[in-house]
Order: structure tokens, then sequence, then C-alpha cells
């Protein structure tokens, strides 16, 4: 798609929109004055993850490009769930359990976009103000009159559950798409917003939101989608072995965060460099190169990660999950501080031992404890052959033992396996 505005044409070339309604209109409407444009966060987490993340620096870019943001808390959606890309009801949380979220999710966007008021400053809202006074019997016959059936039973997440799921799917949920669309009518109303984002299986919503303003203030709303981040191997995007990455710094560290996108596969990287970065495009080019090039090297997962890192923790943060890295990647991880040794433990597989059971505690058992060798003999053909480091020094001897002395800063000791497999053991 070839757009004349310059939030589309950045969004086109970077592959983020998947679905655009009325995509000329959309454009010429864009370039006639500053907009309002919206995506919906609801609550169902104490922190937003790298899911999330994508929705939220396209709400930068559309400030970026003179336009104004608006982050919507789904303090009230949040009561009621989501039913799209779920095989089977939610599981609906407390009242005072999701405003609690809610709130610590309001504090978390802040570091994305710039609030200070003016015609750009972002805004945050909240739709349990709204939703949580409505009318039951009004909102029937002033909303729920201009919602044929037919179309909400065609929606993917509703058809899908119907004919997949025993329990199909409650009034409750199948409710949601009404409310999202009230959402957007509330905030033309209120802000003026004409243009609403989303993730792509959030088009029937946005639609419906488009038709409801177009039926009730006979006034024109659009809207696009982005495209849902999925890995080439087919598994969940932002998932991995320990889990969720989440936005959280105590939930999911820096260092963390780093080594998820260091990960990252050759074929993934470029695509997430020109999702998640706001490299220009000629840079991602020569990273992309650089990656056919000579991917050895991970040139352009070692930009992702800082980039993507410092944009969620910042740069001082960024610049020591980048010198943690280093200092596995070199062996020299005697000499990291404590607080970097428990970030890059946390990320690894991890034991705990008590001090008397350290206590002259053999290197084979322990290698065999931590499940990097299948039984003694193996660990000891590891160690023989110099595949075996601890506090990033190689191992020399089989009968070598574990001592208190020997751990970093009195509480780590760090297992390497070949160049790569690491387990931590920590003194409990």
């Amino acid at each position: 798609m070839q757009f004349a505005t310059p939030l589309l044409g950045d969004l086109a070339a970077r592959g983020l929109i998947a679905d655009v309604a009325k995509a000329d209109e959309l454009d010429a409407h864009l370039g006639q004055a500053r907009r309002t444009l919206y995506i919906g966060f609801d609550p169902t987490a104490d922190s937003l993850h790298v899911g999330s993340l994508l929705p939220l620096l396209v709400l930068r870019r559309v400030q970026i490009h003179g336009h104004r943001p608006i982050v919507l808390i789904g303090g009230g959606t949040g009561l009621i769930g989501d039913p799209s890309g779920k095989t089977g009801e939610r599981a609906l949380n407390p009242k005072e359990q999701v405003a609690v979220w809610a709130d610590r999710l309001k504090r978390q966007v802040e570091r994305f976009l710039d609030f200070t008021p003016g015609p750009t400053g972002a805004v945050l809202d909240d739709n349990y103000t709204w939703l949580s006074e409505l009318q039951l019997i009004e909102f029937l016959r002033s909303i729920g009159k201009h919602f044929a059936l037919g179309p909400m039973l065609g929606r993917e997440a509703v058809r899908s559950r119907m004919e997949r799921s025993d329990e199909g799917i409650s009034y409750t949920e199948f409710s949601y798409q009404i409310l999202q669309a009230y959402d957007f009518l509330e905030l033309y109303r209120r802000h003026g917003c004409t243009l609403q984002a989303g993730g792509s299986d959030q088009w029937g919503n946005i639609t419906a939101g488009m038709r409801l303003i177009r039926q009730l203030e006979q006034a024109e709303a659009f809207g696009f989608t982005v495209p849902l981040v999925m890995k080439s191997d087919g598994t969940k995007f932002g998932k991995t072995e320990a889990g969720t990455v989440w936005l959280d710094p105590a939930k999911t560290s820096p260092y963390e965060m780093y080594q998820f996108w260091l990960n990252m596969a050759d074929a993934e990287v470029v695509t997430y460099l020109k999702y998640f970065t706001f490299l220009p495009r000629e840079a991602i080019d020569a990273l992309a190169q650089a990656t056919a090039q000579a991917p050895e090297r991970r040139e352009a997962q070692r930009a992702l990660a800082r980039e993507v890192t410092t944009l969620v923790h910042g740069a001082a943060a960024a610049a020591e999950a980048e010198a943690i890295s280093a200092a596995f990647f070199s062996g020299s991880v005697e000499a990291l501080s404590a607080g970097q040794l428990a970030q890059a433990c946390a990320a690894m597989p991890c034991s705990t031992v008590g001090r008397g059971a350290l206590a002259g505690l053999g290197l084979v058992d322990l290698l065999v404890k931590a499940g990097l060798a299948e039984s003694k003999k193996r660990a000891r053909e590891l160690i023989a052959a110099g595949a075996v480091h601890v506090n990033g020094r190689r191992v020399e001897r089989a009968d070598a033992r574990a001592t208190a002395e020997g751990l970093l800063h009195g509480r780590f000791l760090v297992l390497r396996k070949g160049k790569r497999t690491y387990h931590a053991v920590t003194l409990a």
C-alpha cells in the first residue's frame, strides 16, 4: 500500500499495517489535520508483556508524526474478558484485583509516551469511567439496537468458540465487542478520536465501533490493525522456557529482556527491527546485509536487544545488560557485581544448596544434580574434554570439589557446559 501521509507511510514501510478500512480516505483524513488515535489495553495481569509492546510503540509513532495518541486502559472491559484468541471461557477476575492491575498499567505506559499537555500530548483514560455508569435498559435501547446478531455471530472469535468449544461462549464475553465499540464512541465524544488501532484479532471490534460512530454521530471514523506477532517456528511470541517476558523489571530483568531479543533467529530479526525499534530504514538494511554476510556475529540481534531494552528500561539498564552478556560470552563472569550476577542467574536454570551440603561437594555430583550430565561417568567425560567451566574457569580435574570460598560474592557458582549451556548454583 502506498500512502501520502508520513504516519501511514512509516507504518506501511515497517510492515505494521495488517488491515485498514477505507485506506485512501484515511490517508486524506490524516493529511488534513492533526488527528487522535487510540489503542486499548485490558488489565489481565499486573504488567504488560512484550506482546503489548508493538501497539505501545505504534502509539509512539503516532505522536512522533504529529498526531495525538490515547492509551485506553480497560478497567471496565477487563472485568468482562475479550474472547479473541481464546479457546475457552475466561475466569472472571475480582473487581478489586482488576482495579489494582489497571493502576499499575497506567504507571507502566507513561515511560513510552509524552503526556505533557499540548496538541500532541498523550491522553491516558480508563473505560471503567463510563462503562461502570451504564444503565442496562438505556444501553440496550440506545446502543444495542445498532448491532445485528448475524455479523456478531460471524466474528471469528465467536464462531470458533461456537464450533470448537463444548461450552460455546457466554453472553458476557459475547457482549465484549459491543463494549469496545462503545469505547470508540465515547472517545470520539470526549476527545474527538477518529481512529482506532489494535492487533489483527481486533478487526471486528474496530469496525463495529466505526459503524456505531457513523450511525449515532453521522461522522466518519477509521481503523487499522497491526500484525499479531508469532515466531517463525510457530510458537507464541513473548514466551520463553522461563515464562512470559514482562515489561516490569521486577518480573523480567533488563538482562532477561536483553537476552530475549539477542536470541532471535536470523529469519525474524530484521522484521523485529522494523517493528520494535525506531532505527531508520537505511540502518536496518545495513544490519540485514550484515546478518546475511556474517550471521555468526549477530550484529542485528545485538542492535535489536540494545534498542528494545533501552526503550523499555532505559539506557543505563540496557548498557548493564549488554555488559553482563559480554562477560558471559567472554567467560569473565568473576568480574560481575553481585547485582549483575543475580540478574544473570535469574535468566538461567538454577539450583539452590545449603552451606552444609555445598561443603566439599564433588563437581561431578554437582554436574549431575544440575542436570548438565546424565550420569557421573558422563560428567567425568565432559571434564576430561575441557567442556566444563566453573565461574569462568575451566575445570581440569574430575576430583575437583566445590567450596564456599569458591562462591562469587559468597553466593553464586556459575556452571557452564560447552559454549552456551549455563546453570547457576546459589547458596541458600
